[in-house]
This record gives C-alpha cells, sequence and structure tokens, in this order.
C-alpha cells in the first residue's frame, strides 16, 4: 500500500477532517507501537511500510511493557489534534492497525500481535478481528 493511500484510509475510517490529522494520528501510533514491540516485529512491520511511515518505527532500546490504557494515553499526547482524549485516540489506533492489516502481507500483523498480552489488548485489534482477520 502507497504513503497517500494508507493516509486517505486512515482519515476516511477515522472520520478525520484532514490529512495532516490522518498523519499525525498515525504517526502517533506507530511510534508508540515501536515502543511496545520488540525491535525485530517493529522492523518487519516497518520493511512492509512506505519509508514515510516506516520512519516512525523507531529502533527503541528498552521495550516497554505498558498496558493499553498507558498505550492509548500515549496515542493522545502524540498526536496533534488538540484534544488530548483517550478515547479518541484508542480509536484512532485501531483505525491504524486494521489498516496495517492491509497494507501488509503474510503473518506481519498475527507476529506483531504476539507482543501483547492477549486480554489487555483485545481492544487495540478490535476492527481487525470484526473483519474476520486472522488474530
Amino acid at each position: 500500500m502507497q504513503y497517500d493511500e494508507f493516509i486517505g484510509e486512515v482519515q476516511h475510517r477515522a472520520q478525520l477532517d484532514s490529512r495532516e490529522a490522518a498523519l499525525s494520528v498515525s504517526r502517533a501510533t506507530l511510534t508508540t507501537l515501536s515502543e511496545r514491540v520488540q525491535p525485530g516485529e517493529a522492523e518487519n512491520l516497518a520493511g512492509q511500510l512506505p519509508e514515510e511511515l516506516a520512519r516512525h518505527l523507531e529502533k527503541v532500546d528498552d521495550v516497554e511493557g505498558f498496558d493499553f490504557e498507558e498505550f492509548a494515553d500515549r496515542v493522545a499526547d502524540r498526536e496533534e489534534l488538540g484534544e488530548n482524549d483517550p478515547a479518541d485516540a484508542a480509536f484512532h489506533a485501531q483505525v491504524v492497525v486494521e489498516v496495517l492489516d492491509e497494507a501488509t502481507t503474510g503473518d506481519t500483523l498475527a507476529e506483531l500481535r504476539t507482543q501483547f498480552p492477549d486480554d489487555e489488548y483485545d481492544e487495540l485489534f478490535e476492527l481487525v478481528d470484526s473483519e474476520g482477520s486472522p488474530a
């Protein structure tokens, strides 16, 4: 999936007002993912994304084991939408993960998902699961 298509899908599905907002949401989610998953998994994901998005999956020296509430808080803090609402950020992260599922091939998202405790992070993968995609 090309960069413009990815951002357009995030904008449409999250019902955002602009492409800039969609980029902000995508950047915030990818950066937070990079803090939560092992570097190898982040690199695998980055390898299937356009460079403009892949660069937000930077190598992090110390992977942190935070829960989904903290994940949503971090996304909210990074979004540049002026709202800083964790509930909105959680939905935005779900949308980005749903688009990631469509933008990647093979078991990339399934392998990424193994980095998250099942019960704690089911909400992050809610839209992917509702589409009947493999968990």
